[in-house]
């Protein structure tokens, strides 16, 4: 049996990766980090089944659209995204966003997109699901 350990994310400058994300998942290093590789374990995803964020230096470039992308649940959207702008994220804004979107399209200061999902119990994450099999244009930019 198989079973996600880890996603791997391209980055250009270590530190700051894992200053960002560390911060805005509320993770912290697995282990002591390699000159290139960091693995980060996020609150309530340590242990067994849980699934790790790992930053790997400048071995790969941003591309547009992305192949794979983040999407991060919140309970409350509007806070967290002012709290991940104020770490260091960028806004992308997207003309072509449905007005009945669940998701703020964010950058990490690598310039990796990720969404913040509104999860909250009056949050439609179902119109997020009914798209999981259409094209994701909005990470285009």
């Amino acid at each position: 049996m198989l079973r996600i350990g880890s996603i791997v994310m391209g980055v250009d400058d270590l530190a700051r990766a894992i200053e960002f994300w560390s911060a805005a998942l509320h993770a912290r290093l697995r282990r002591e980090p390699d000159v290139d590789f960091a693995i980060l374990e996020a609150e309530g995803n340590v242990g067994e089944g849980g699934v790790a964020l790992s930053l790997d230096a400048g071995h790969s470039r941003v591309s547009l659209p992305p192949r794979i992308h983040l999407d991060l649940y919140a309970d409350d959207q509007a806070a967290e995204v002012e709290r991940l702008l104020a770490l260091g994220a960028r806004h992308i804004d997207w003309a072509g966003r449905p007005a009945e979107a669940d998701d703020e399209i964010l950058e990490d200061p690598d310039g990796n997109r990720f969404c913040v999902i509104d999860a909250s119990p009056d949050g439609d994450t179902a119109w997020r699901v009914s798209r999981a099999g259409a094209a994701r244009t909005e990470l285009r930019g």
